[in-house]
């Protein structure tokens, strides 16, 4: 009997099948071991020594190896084909050692791109030792987050309140957001003009010309500055006569692009499929892993953590074959093609991600997919089969225009473009996030000589715009272009951003919220070089060599820790007024931007002579007024928060964070805009219990009004009466979010309802639907969730299920609560399997963990006051335990640290 471990179940469970009897498949459930959340963990005065110490999850899987081994004649490693699996297979040998489980057992590791039974059985003929580089650079990966996270981020929540966490890649990727956040606010609009000749031949072709050039000077995009500029060249071209001059015609091909790297597929899977790099990867695993196809279990793509973009000469083959087959040989280009990767510090150990089989056609496969499997799978293969495919053969046709009127001649210029041969466009053409699109209709034909008539003459105003935001799919881009993280990495990155609330999405486009452009001004202040791009991408350089054997691992850390740990010394001694100093300099064009009336923007608005700036307090930063405690003017900093127009203020003593939208026309009462700790409500009045109510998720604090503030202050409202019932049906907002209400039965509204305006009809269709069964949830009511599969141990069925506390899944014995970067609809059987070994080797494996006996506990305390008492009085003591709130600290620095 041999041994193999893996990393997943699902992937234990493919090859298991594969292998037959003679072989023991088990799951590590990922890494088994991890450094613990205290101090000492990496030791720089002990040449970086690092404690690793088994999770109670992975003591389980440590035990069922070892119970495994006994009597059996090797073990095999067959984690995943990278740094980080060639980390578990070497945490797995060092805890087995630990447990004196292995002795003379020979010890093999294996590699496999695809999980298919070719590629497994080739790996296990082609066995290997460990990889100690690719260990090593893992340890070094894994000691500067740890150092940079757990060493920086107590600095940031002493220095910053409200800060969460800093980390090594994420300070970097989040001050990408920051930067062009700031080239936006800086940007100044230009005016500018174009002039658009329509022209007509003799044949009747009609067709589009620009001004190009006047007077033999050419003329570029921003020269027309000023309208009258402009109306005095369309006179001009509205007298002249219109005469082509020449006509050119080159052919051109476009070419196909290669198929996916990590980083392509999270960019273009974000672009056409809407999906956040984060669910990207977690589809992809699944498809890499293993999927039901017909009663055979196979992974349908190869490994998906991956620079390269060459593909196997047989999966090549596969491909041509298959375009001869589905599009015609005339698809097919004499040579195959050959890529090479552009992007830094690419390693190109594997292949491109592709589908292990090219024959199985997106269309066959479908139905044993899930619906976001499918269409990621779809954009797999077309990718790939595209790349082998000719090239699209096109024409591009440049006419030159003379207009002259009297003595004067002007230069204008029309261009098209036409697809001679599609190639592979016919089946792949590539997102763009900010690029126009650069196709342009065909021409009329025309030759050197011809008169043209005048259809029309246009002058048409235009402005400069800043450069966009970053979406997630052009943030990976840049971060892979300037070498910065891995990634593999990048999704977690992306995700610890958006937890930490140091960026927010809005229109699939990334906005630093104002707590993450402070993080990014103090570090910029004060440890600039540990965010500089170059630097970090330099770092990564380093973690790469020490992976190809080229340079020791502990001199790279030596290397950093010396410069870092005297940068974070200074800052022990930094003064509140030196951080206010250096962040009042660095984010005044955000905080204070020009008015456009010459006035100083810095000016105290209630006192006229105190000068604005920033402040810290104890639950972050705020604007306040130099005259205080004479004048108490504050507001937040920018237009992310309730003060969208900088005018909201506290000048009367209240808070920041307040905004006065207006007096109640009813009751005179004042209407405000509020900074909640669970987010932004309007409120009626003041008092002990003034009426309140919450925005609704997806409404913008700056777009409410007094008018929509008495509409959610009026809520709940009725809008309609039951028709069997009479009684009303009312709509409000809720703990859960907007609802409608009927009785004791509530349903849910939909993502497209507005709760302010949902009509009677609307109302009554969704309670109806719910007390049909057919929706929304009833108090009370036993949800049923969603599926996800059986445990591949107990064959127990897990489902995902909505509960009072958030999102969990159980196996009908044990609950365990989703994370909150996990959604119910992403969650996968793997990660559920996960959750719940880890709940029950927490000791917390029933339901009752849940909460769901509270009401038990409350009855047994009403009955056994004195009882209650006696354990109340015994727990007074407990006050002097204070201290442990640093080790939480340090443990949410730890967190940090991991999250990179």
């Amino acid at each position: 009997m041999k041994v193999l471990v893996v990393e997943s179940p699902a992937k234990a469970k493919t090859i298991n099948k594969y292998l037959g009897k003679d072989y023991e498949v088990l799951a590590s459930f990922g890494h088994i071991r991890d450094l613990p959340a205290k101090d000492g963990s990496v030791d720089p005065d002990a040449d970086f020594r690092m404690i690793w110490t088994l999770e109670d999850r992975g003591s389980k899987r440590v035990a069922e190896i070892a119970r495994a081994l006994k009597g059996a004649e090797k073990l095999i490693l067959a984690t995943d084909p990278d740094r980080e699996g060639e980390a578990i297979s070497w945490h797995v040998v060092e805890a087995l050692r630990e447990k004196r489980a292995l002795k003379d057992m020979p010890i093999e590791r294996v590699t496999f791109n695809a999980i298919t039974k070719d590629a497994v059985q080739t790996a296990l003929r082609q066995p290997r030792e460990i990889d100690q580089a690719l260990v090593d650079a893992y340890m070094a990966r894994r000691a500067l987050d740890y150092l940079v996270g757990f060493t920086l981020s107590p600095v940031l929540w002493r220095k910053l309140p409200g800060a969460r966490s800093a980390g090594r890649v994420q300070s970097v990727a989040l001050r990408l957001v920051c930067d062009r956040e700031l080239e936006i606010e800086t940007f100044k609009t230009q005016e500018y003009w174009s002039l658009i000749a329509t022209l007509a031949t003799r044949d009747g072709g009609v067709f589009d010309a620009r001004l190009v050039g006047a007077d033999g000077k050419k003329i570029t995009r921003l020269d027309i500055g000023t309208g009258a500029e402009a109306e005095a060249f369309k006179k001009d071209l509205e007298l002249a006569t219109f005469t082509v001059s020449n006509v050119e015609a080159k052919p051109a091909k476009r070419h196909p692009y290669p198929p996916f790297t990590t980083s392509t597929l999270q960019q273009e899977a974000s672009r056409k499929l809407g999906l956040a790099p984060a669910q990207t990867m977690r589809i992809a695993q699944r498809l890499y892993e293993g999927i039901d196809i017909g009663g055979e279990t196979v992974g349908l793509i190869t490994y998906m953590r991956t620079d390269g973009v060459d593909m196997a000469s047989e999966a090549v083959q596969a491909a041509r074959r298959v375009i001869g087959k589905e599009y015609g040989d005339r698809y097919v280009p004499d040579v195959p093609r050959k890529y090479t990767t552009k992007a830094k510090n690419a390693q190109e150990a594997h292949e491109a991600i592709r589908p292990t089989d090219m024959s199985r056609l997106p269309k066959h496969v479908a139905k044993y997919l899930e619906p976001e499997q499918a269409r990621l799978y779809e954009l797999i293969w077309i990718r790939t089969v595209a790349s082998q495919m000719e090239s699209a053969q096109l024409e591009r046709t440049t006419a030159d225009i003379a207009a002259a009127v009297g003595p004067r001649k002007l230069d204008l210029r029309a261009t098209g473009q036409v697809v001679k041969f599609d190639g592979f466009l016919t089946l792949y053409n590539e997102s763009k996030d900010d690029d126009p699109d650069e196709d342009e209709g065909r021409l009329p034909p025309m030759k050197a000589g011809d008169p043209l008539e005048r259809r029309r003459i246009a002058a048409n105003q235009h402005f400069t715009e800043p450069p966009p935001r970053y979406s997630e799919a052009s943030l990976v881009k840049r971060m892979e272009e300037l070498g910065i993280g891995r990634p593999s990495t990048y999704a977690a990155v992306l995700q610890t951003l958006r937890d930490r609330e140091y960026v927010r999405i809005e229109k699939k486009r990334l906005v630093p919220e104002d707590k993450g452009r402070i993080v990014i001004a103090f570090l910029e202040s004060f440890f600039r070089r540990y965010v500089e791009y170059d630097f970090t991408a330099d770092l990564e350089e380093q973690l790469d060599r020490i992976s190809n054997h080229e340079i020791d691992w502990k001199q790279v850390l030596r290397d950093f820790w010396r410069d870092f740990s005297a940068a974070i010394g200074e800052t022990k001694e930094l003064r509140t007024t030196e951080v206010l100093d250096a962040l009042n300099e660095l984010l005044g064009p955000h905080i204070f931007p020009d008015r456009g009336d010459g006035s100083n923007p810095r000016t105290c608005p209630t006192c006229g002579t105190g000068q604005l700036s920033l402040k810290l307090g104890k639950f972050g930063a705020f604007i306040g007024c130099s005259n205080y405690p004479e004048c108490k003017y504050t507001r937040q900093l920018a237009a992310s928060g309730v003060d969208g127009d900088g005018e909201g203020s506290s000048e009367n003593g209240g808070t920041p964070g307040v905004k006065v939208l207006g007096d109640d026309p009813e009751t005179g009462q004042q209407v405000t805009l509020r900074d909640g700790r669970f987010g932004p409500f309007v409120q009626l009045g003041e008092g002990e219990k003034p009426k309140r109510s919450s925005l609704p998720k997806g409404m913008s604090p700056a777009l409410v009004d007094l008018e929509k503030a008495l509409k959610l202050l009026a809520l709940p409202r009725q809008v309609a009466t039951h028709p069997e019932t009479g009684e009303p049906i009312l709509v409000s907002i809720g703990r859960y979010g907007p609802y409608v209400q009927h009785g004791k039965t509530y349903a849910n509204l939909g993502k497209d309802d507005d709760v302010l305006e949902i009509g009677g009809n609307r109302a009554i269709d969704l309670i109806v639907a719910k007390e049909s069964g057919a929706g929304g949830f009833r108090r009370g009511a036993a949800d049923p969730g969603r599926p996800l599969g059986e445990d591949p141990e107990s064959g127990k069925p897990i489902v995902v299920k909505a509960g009072r506390f958030g999102p969990y899944v159980t196996d009908g014995e044990t609950n365990a609560t989703l994370p909150k970067t996990t959604s119910a609809e992403a969650v996968t059987l793997d990660e559920a399997v996960g959750l719940l070994n880890a709940r029950r080797a927490m000791g917390g494996s029933k339901k009752s963990a849940r909460g769901r006996k509270a009401p038990a506990k409350k009855a047994a305390a009403k009955k056994a006051p004195a009882k209650a008492a006696t354990k109340t009085a015994a727990k007074k003591p407990a006050a002097k335990k204070a201290p442990a709130k640093k080790t939480a600290t340090k443990k949410a620095a730890s967190k940090a640290a991991q999250s990179g």
